[in-house]
């Protein structure tokens, strides 16, 4: 379980602080699908960022597990990221230089789990979203809307707990966002 308590962020900016996020609440359920909504600008991908342990919060906590976030340490933050969250991000995030099946492969590498024993499950994601074939393509040789799906892949390969989806099919045609 995830829950928020009186979080603060703030940015600084050559105009004084900006309060980002303000004396946030919320508590997540165990199941089921969240989804939060604003205008653009109101703090939702620095919430999600926040959540996912990518970025800090200045004050309040984030409670995971009824175990409070305040002294995480970074290595605590990198194994909540690499095991509990899965975090498709809305900028894709895919390295460049490596193939479809290799971007996916790096997110259970990241996790200590050997690719080769884990072969079946990468090529069950891959044509889950729809990419059969273009396992061994890299990056400039998909599109936008299949990069987004290799994003996608490598937040499930994983089986995370959480997934956090900042606007993770606004790339996507209506059938594959479907």
């Amino acid at each position: 379980m995830i829950e928020i308590k009186n979080l603060n962020k703030y940015y600084k900016s050559g105009q004084g602080e900006f309060h980002a996020l303000k004396d946030i609440n919320l508590t997540f359920p165990d199941r089921g699908i969240v989804f939060i909504a604003g205008k653009s600008g109101s703090g939702k991908s620095t919430l999600l960022n926040i959540i996912g342990g990518i970025d800090s919060y200045d004050s309040g906590d984030l409670i995971i597990n009824n175990t409070s976030t305040k002294k995480f340490s970074k290595k605590d933050y990198n194994s909540y990221r690499n095991t509990y969250i899965g975090f498709i991000f809305q900028e894709f995030n895919v390295i460049k230089s490596l193939t479809v099946y290799e971007n996916i492969a790096l997110s259970l590498q990241l996790h200590n789990k050997s690719a080769r024993k884990h072969h079946n499950e990468i090529l069950d994601v891959i044509e889950k979203v729809g990419l059969k074939g273009k396992e061994h393509r890299r990056m400039n040789q998909i599109s936008g809307g299949e990069r987004q799906r290799v994003a996608i892949a490598r937040s499930l390969v994983k089986n995370p707990e959480v997934i956090i989806a900042d606007e993770p099919t606004g790339n996507l045609d209506p059938r594959n966002r479907d």
